[in-house]
C-alpha cells in the first residue's frame, strides 16, 4: 500500500518551483493556479526571497500549488492507495483524493492564507520546535507558560506556539532533554489565536461543492481515515485553530499497513519524520522532476 503525503507551511524555499516549470504545461497549470489563488505563483516559486515567500499568504498557495504541479507529474497515480497532508497540505490531498477540484482548493488556500495573515498580525505571537524530551512534560511547561502545542510531529518532535513572550521564557528555560528552536513563521498557527480564520474559511467551505473521496484519506486532526467529503472539508476548517496530529496519522499508516509513502513537493520534512517514525517504511521525498524516477519506481513495486 503506497500512500503520498503533502507538506505544510516552512517546506518552501527559493526558487524551488524552476525545474518543474521546465516541464510541458506547467507554467500554464501554475498561472491557472495563481489566478485561483490570487497570487503570483509563478513569481513567488523562481524569483522572490525567502522573506517574501515565508509570508503566510503567499507561502500557503505556493506549497499547495507546488504539491498538485508534483502530485499530476506522477505517471501513474492509480497506484497511490492513499493521501494525506500537514496542515494547509490537507487542502492538496483533498484535492488528489478528488473531495475539491483543483479550482476550489486553490481558492479556498488563498483565502485560508489571507485570513491567517490577518489573524496573525492582531497579536505578537509565533512558534518554536521542542525537539527531544518528554511529551508530557512538555505539555505540562507550555500550559504553565500559556502557551500551545501546536503540532505533534512525532519522532521526538512537538512545536510550541503562543505569545511570543512566553515562547522566549521556553527557549530561556527548556524542558530537561529539550532543544528549543523558534521558527520564521508570522504567528500562533493551529491556537485559539486563530479563530477569525477559521470563521473566514467556513463561510467559504459552506458554498463550495464536495465529493466523497476518492481515494483512502486520512485527517491530521487526530490520524482517523474520513469517507465523507463534506466532514473532511469541515475538518480542513477547525484545524486552522486546532492541533495537527501527524504523530497519529502517522501512527495510523503503520496500523494500516502501509508499505511505502511518496512526499510531493516542497518535499523533505515528512519523508524525513516517516524514517524515524515508521522505520523500514520505504518513502521518496519528491524535491524535483528528478525525484519522479524514484516515486515511479516504489509505485511500481520496485526500491526506491
Amino acid at each position: 500500500m503506497i500512500i503520498a503525503v503533502f507538506p505544510g507551511q516552512g517546506s518552501q524555499s527559493p526558487g524551488f518551483l524552476a525545474p518543474w516549470l521546465e516541464r510541458a504545461g506547467a507554467r500554464e497549470q501554475l498561472e491557472a493556479y495563481s489566478e485561483w489563488a490570487g497570487v503570483d505563483l509563478v513569481a513567488a516559486g523562481t524569483e522572490w526571497d525567502a522573506d517574501r515567500i515565508r509570508d503566510t499568504k503567499v507561502a500557503q498557495p505556493l506549497i499547495v500549488a507546488a504539491s498538485l504541479l508534483s502530485w499530476n507529474a506522477l505517471d501513474d497515480r492509480t497506484a497511490v492507495a492513499g493521501v494525506a497532508g500537514h496542515s494547509v497540505g490537507e487542502f492538496a490531498a483533498a484535492a488528489a483524493a478528488g473531495i475539491l477540484s483543483e479550482e476550489d482548493a486553490l481558492r479556498l488556500v488563498g483565502l485560508r492564507g489571507r485570513a491567517m495573515a490577518d489573524a496573525a498580525a492582531a497579536a505578537q505571537t509565533g512558534m518554536a520546535a521542542v525537539i527531544g524530551g518528554d511529551e508530557a512534560s512538555i505539555v505540562a511547561r507550555l500550559e504553565e507558560l500559556d502557551l500551545a502545542p501546536a503540532n505533534y510531529n512525532g519522532g521526538g518532535q512537538l512545536v510550541a506556539a503562543g505569545a511570543l513572550d512566553a515562547l522566549a521564557a521556553l527557549a530561556a528555560e527548556p524542558p530537561a532533554g529539550t532543544r528549543v528552536i523558534p521558527l520564521q513563521v508570522a504567528g500562533a498557527f493551529h491556537t485559539r489565536y486563530m479563530a477569525p480564520a477559521v470563521d473566514a474559511l467556513r463561510e467559504a467551505v459552506a458554498e463550495t461543492t464536495t465529493q466523497d473521496p476518492a481515494l483512502t484519506v486520512w485527517t491530521n486532526r487526530d490520524g482517523t481515515v474520513v469517507a465523507d467529503g463534506a466532514v473532511f472539508a469541515e475538518l480542513l476548517v477547525s484545524q486552522v485553530a486546532s492541533p495537527v496530529r501527524w504523530d497519529l496519522s502517522m501512527a495510523a499508516f503503520g496500523d494500516a499497513g502501509v508499505t511505502g509513502i511518496i512526499e510531493l513537493a516542497p518535499a523533505g520534512t515528512l519523508a524525513g519524520l516517516a524514517k524515524r517514525a515508521l522505520r523500514g517504511t520505504p518513502t521518496v521525498a519528491v524535491k524535483t522532476p528528478d525525484d519522479l524516477v524514484a516515486a515511479q519506481t516504489l509505485l511500481s513495486g520496485g526500491t526506491a
